[in-house]
């Protein structure tokens, strides 16, 4: 599998709900393994690759202890903007992640501008996705909550169909790959 593929296939599992009993049967934690499989393939000179490990790992971590219902729930009961805080390292992994693969797919020896250009939306989109919470849950603008949640949803299913799309070109391709390329 190649590493955007891994990647995104990480993501659609994270993405997607499959409740029995407050269990996601789909647990997130696994989504992020395979993020980190392909994070870990991809070229080791992508730019920010020591903050992705570490936004990975936190999102790892965090998905883990939010997949037990009692945490997840107690959160929610408290505060709505405490799960808002909790996926702070999950918005902060992707849109740094489109960040640095826009870098490297406008760089090298083969520029790939039209993939730069969509990575870069993705990023700054994954960013208002991660600010917006602030306005409609601490303002209170209820009607902005909808748009959050739905506006968020397409953001991360843009982030998947871009790792899909570009999963083979030369600048998301593996150390091996890249040295085996004519």
């Amino acid at each position: 599998m190649k590493p955007l593929q891994s990647i995104a296939m990480g993501l659609v599992i994270i993405a997607l709900r499959a409740w029995v009993n407050g269990y996601d049967l789909l647990p997130d934690p696994i989504g992020w393994l395979l993020v980190l499989q392909g994070l870990g393939a991809l070229p080791t000179a992508l730019p920010h690759r020591p903050a992705l490990r570490t936004l990975g790992l936190l999102a790892l971590v965090t998905s883990v202890v939010l997949w037990f219902p009692s945490l997840r729930d107690g959160l929610e009961r408290a505060d709505e903007s405490l799960l808002w805080a909790a996926d702070l390292p999950q918005l902060g992994f992707v849109g740094v992640l489109c960040l640095a693969l826009s870098r490297a797919a406008s760089t090298g020896p083969a520029p790939d501008p039209g993939a730069a250009r969509w990575l870069h939306t993705a990023a700054v989109l994954t960013g208002l996705a991660a600010v917006l919470p602030v306005v409609a849950l601490g303002a209170g603008v209820d009607s902005l909550v909808e748009l959050m949640i739905v506006g968020s949803g397409l953001v991360l299913l843009l982030v998947i169909v871009l790792m899909f799309r570009y999963s083979a070109r030369p600048w998301a391709a593996t150390e091996v790959d890249q040295t085996a390329a004519p």
